[in-house]
């Protein structure tokens, strides 16, 4: 008796070993024509196998693609789409660069960069004053998305990575809002915001 472990391993198990060795015995072919034709009879098993895919044009480029990869490459036919090679089918993917600083916090948002860039084109007390909004707007930030404690030193220097070394406030003295009184801000907003939002909703119901 021949067990699997002593066979050759299948290249792509979901077809079976008899498809493997159809394909195997298609390479071994050495008349031109009869191993094309065995070619397509082993096209036309293999979409069998997924009659609802069969004629469908992208499933057929696959199932071709599929009959290459299980012949290693060796099967010489005339096949409708271009015949893929080993370093395609088996290349490694292109390494993603790991995100930089750009990416690094992500809580703060992608408005606080823009911010950044706008106080950047400013000058004296007009630059100073956005540059204290956008540090306790990021102090905001911070406490909404981890919920804990943060110190002002923490903000300025996320703030100088953010900004390229071109915002210092490391060593200014500059103190932010407390974390309460940017919570009493934010809910203050959001009162605001559905207070105008009921207000609208009143005068819509008279009008109708």
């Amino acid at each position: 008796m021949e067990y699997n472990t002593a066979r050759k391993p299948l290249i792509i198990p979901e077809y079976g070993r008899h498809i493997q060795e159809m394909v195997d015995y298609c390479v071994s072919l050495e008349d031109e024509k009869e191993r094309n034709e065995f070619a397509q009879i082993i096209i036309d098993v293999m979409g069998e196998l997924n009659p609802h895919l069969r004629d469908v044009p992208d499933f057929q480029h696959k199932l071709w693609d599929q009959l290459f990869i299980m012949s290693e490459f060796k099967l010489d036919v005339n096949s409708p789409y271009p015949k893929p090679t080993q370093e395609q089918v088996y290349s490694k993917p292109n390494k993603i660069p790991y995100p930089g600083s750009e990416y690094k916090y992500k809580y703060y948002g992608k408005n606080i960069r823009k911010m950044i860039e706008v106080a950047l084109t400013w000058e004296g007390d007009k630059q100073e004053g956005l540059i204290m909004v956008i540090a306790n707007h990021m102090k905001k930030c911070y406490l909404i998305w981890n919920k804990d404690t943060v110190e002002d030193s923490t903000i300025f220097e996320h703030l100088f990575e953010l900004s390229d070394g071109r915002i210092d406030l490391r060593n200014s003295g500059e103190t932010l809002l407390s974390g309460d009184r940017l919570q009493a801000t934010s809910n203050s907003n959001s009162s605001n915001k559905n207070r105008k939002k009921n207000n609208q909703n009143n005068r819509k119901q008279k009008h109708k």
